[in-house]
């Protein structure tokens, strides 16, 4: 091999190993923006679809799914959270598609399939070909049981789909696990090329300082990255969300023996005795609000208790909780989906992703952790493209827990600095992406042309281009 081959073969590249089809072929209750990305997704047969909530990720995957086994006859799986896995069965009606939903091998038939993440380990994965991933962001625990189970399970697959709402940009491990199911290079391999531990400490990673626009154009090879349409190019027309009223009611806390006024709480303890000290006031508030209106109204909680008496003080409350049976959590949420129930109280593990609820636009939170993540997905059940409404959220919060809401807060202005600068890296080479299929790499030019030393120099006298090449050995 030749100096000129060595250099070629450093560069990244993501081959596009899927199937070709027509914008035309693709069925038209999906908008402009959908189609290409379908597309795009399709041809390169193993992707990522990193789209904000509401940008109808579960039609895209639907569309993707009918296509591959149309095109391919392989039969396609799809993985879902509970609850979602039926709401996206009815989904597939508004495209004329029959999704069968599976809850044991004995269901599992020709075409398309779905089943909650919860049975996968009772399934016969031989028996498809494809996979899609809904809310793939149950990838983010990079040595979790079901994380592995995941990516090793369908390692061999030849088309997969990932779709899930925008990742943080600074999780680069829910970036490298997406990477790594895809087959497009491992969790080790990302780090290893694109980052360097930050002063010392071995869990922590940051981008190298010239690789930053490289990183991001390599995710971008695999994954399509938008949070509105106008991102890509089009109109965003419905896709403007409506206002979001955000309320804050603060339950007054008796000061503690030796201090004339509350005083924050700090610690975990002492968060956890503040909340339980406060929890009737809470509840109370919560449960006037709910009751004040005749409007649907979704309430999030953080203790059991909390979700037990919230129960009591609203008369026509269904409580959905961990120890429920799946049938129950399935049939209190698609019933609220609905409007069969009008209140609803649980909790952001349990609710708190995929899940459709623009027909409620009334929440309260009454209590609130120190996970920015639950708090946005939470918001987003109701929040999301296709709600036409104001969207209230009340976080009902004693004073002495300032500090978990004024956290929250700090979290959400990062969050969203750190989106801009993602959607900036990879804007421009998203729309191409997805309007080519075609994945363009830069091209290496040296500076100038250099006589490699007889000692180096094979039976080839050629000459090699070096100053810009040792640099990119380097990298």
């Amino acid at each position: 091999m030749n100096y000129k081959s060595f250099i070629k073969n450093k560069e990244i590249k993501t081959k596009s190993k899927g199937i070709d089809v027509e914008v035309s072929d693709i069925n038209n209750v999906l908008f402009p923006f959908q189609k290409d990305i379908v597309k795009w997704s399709l041809k390169k047969g193993k992707a990522a679809i990193f789209a904000g909530t509401g940008l109808g990720k579960t039609l895209m995957q639907l569309e993707w799914s009918k296509q591959i086994h149309d095109k391919t006859g392989e039969n396609v799986l799809i993985l879902a959270p509970l609850a979602v896995a039926s709401q996206t069965a009815r989904e597939g009606l508004k495209i004329d598609l029959m999704v069968r939903l599976v809850r044991k091998n004995e269901d599992i038939q020709s075409g398309i399939n779905i089943a909650n993440y919860e049975i996968l380990h009772k399934l016969d994965l031989t028996k498809f070909g494809a996979v899609v991933l809904d809310e793939s962001s149950i990838l983010k625990s990079f040595t979790g049981k079901v994380r592995n189970s995941i990516i090793n399970g369908f390692n061999f697959f030849p088309y997969k789909l990932a779709c899930t709402a925008t990742p943080a940009p600074n999780d680069h491990m829910e970036l490298g696990n997406h990477s790594e199911f895809l087959n497009v290079m491992n969790r080790s391999e990302m780090l290893a090329m694109f980052f360097v531990h930050d002063a010392g400490q071995t869990q922590k990673w940051r981008l190298k300082g010239h690789a930053e626009d490289k990183f991001w154009e390599w995710v971008a090879s695999w994954a399509v990255m938008v949070t509105k349409p106008s991102d890509l190019g089009y109109e965003d027309g419905a896709f403007d969300l409506p206002p979001l009223n955000m309320n804050e009611v603060v339950i007054e806390s008796k000061a503690d023996e030796g201090h004339l006024i509350p005083v924050q709480a700090e610690t975990l303890s002492e968060r956890r005795k503040a909340r339980r000290e406060s929890l009737e006031g809470r509840c109370q508030e919560a449960a006037k609000l709910a009751n004040n209106t005749k409007e649907q109204f979704l309430i999030w909680c953080d203790l059991n208790d909390e979700s037990k008496r919230l129960k009591e003080l609203i008369p026509d409350a269904i409580e959905v909780k961990g120890s429920d049976s799946p049938e129950h959590k399935e049939n209190a949420m698609l019933n609220f989906s609905e409007g069969n129930i009008r209140v609803l109280v649980t909790k952001p593990q349990i609710a708190g992703m995929g899940l459709n609820w623009q027909n409620c636009r009334n929440m309260a939170f009454v209590g609130l952790s120190d996970s920015f993540e639950q708090v946005f997905q939470a918001i987003r059940r109701c929040w999301r493209f296709g709600q036409d409404r104001e969207v209230n959220v009340h976080i009902v919060i004693s004073e002495k827990e300032g500090a978990v809401l004024s956290n929250i807060q700090r979290k959400e202005k990062d969050f969203n600095v750190m989106i801009e600068g993602m959607v900036k890296f990879t804007k421009n080479i998203t729309k191409k992406n997805i309007t080519t299929t075609v994945q363009e790499k830069a091209v290496y030019e040296g500076l100038k042309d250099m006589r490699l030393p007889s000692f180096l120099k094979g039976e080839s006298n050629e000459y090699i281009r070096t100053e810009n090449q040792r640099r990119i050995c380097d990298l």
